[in-house]
């Protein structure tokens, strides 16, 4: 038992010595790499959503109701509507964070990108199809980012940040956001169905099986225990 506690102690010691950098490296490129995937894929994924054809989740459907009006593109439209809704961080006293502002930009610009490649699909079966793809990749997509653990998306941060100023759960923050930027969206024409109504239903389920999967750990010592990750925050 004394070997094992010395050679323990040996290796604590030896990690220590290392240089600060060498040690955190490494987990900050994986994190780094896990958000600019995971962001990219989400944009991608909201294309796949569009060319479904078959409804938007709420946020999308408040976008393209406004990218429908104004004649931006919906990935124009992502961008700008997200650092409106961080100018709403302001009062709630939130802090953006380099994943925050990664995603204010790169969802969008990957959205538009997807919709340049991807084509519209007019026989049900295809939409059907494309519409599964869209939610899986989107929970892959959710479960990436917020496991890189670099900052809330803008609008995640409004739930939480809600949340917390005015004692609300987050659940019913969330659901009391999402009703007003729905029927906001709806009443600019934006795309509600069945698909706005699956991803309702799935997407939290999904991600919460999927982010144990993606969250990096937090370990700075062999031999500690590993930080758990709050999955209360499902998506962008």
């Amino acid at each position: 038992m004394q070997g094992a506690g010395h050679k323990a102690s040996i290796s604590n010691w030896i990690w220590f010595a290392r240089p600060v950098t060498e040690r955190i490296e490494p987990m900050m490129t994986r994190r780094l790499l896990q958000l600019l995937i995971g962001l990219a894929l989400y944009g991608v994924s909201l294309a796949m959503f569009i060319r479904a054809g078959l409804g938007l989740d709420p946020w999308d459907v408040f976008h393209q109701g406004i990218a429908g009006k104004t004649g931006l593109s919906i990935g124009t439209v992502v961008v700008i509507v997200s650092f409106l809704v961080l100018l709403l961080w302001i009062p709630l006293r939130q802090m953006p964070g380099v994943g925050t502002l990664a995603n204010a930009v790169l969802v969008g610009v990957f959205a538009d990108i997807g919709l340049a490649l991807i084509p519209e699909f007019s026989h049900l079966g295809g939409q059907i199809g494309l519409l599964a793809g869209a939610v899986l990749l989107n929970g892959i997509a959710s479960a990436c980012y917020i496991g890189a653990r670099l900052g809330p998306g803008a609008r995640d941060g409004l739930m939480t940040g809600l949340a917390r100023r005015t004692g609300w759960s987050v659940r019913a923050s969330r659901t009391g956001i999402e009703v007003v930027v729905l029927g906001a969206g709806w009443l600019l024409g934006g795309s509600v169905g069945a698909g706005t109504v699956i991803y309702a239903l799935a997407i939290g389920p999904l991600v919460q099986l999927l982010l144990p999967r993606f969250t990096v750990p937090e370990r700075s010592q062999p031999g500690l225990p590993v930080a758990a990750t709050d999955p209360a925050v499902a998506a962008p």
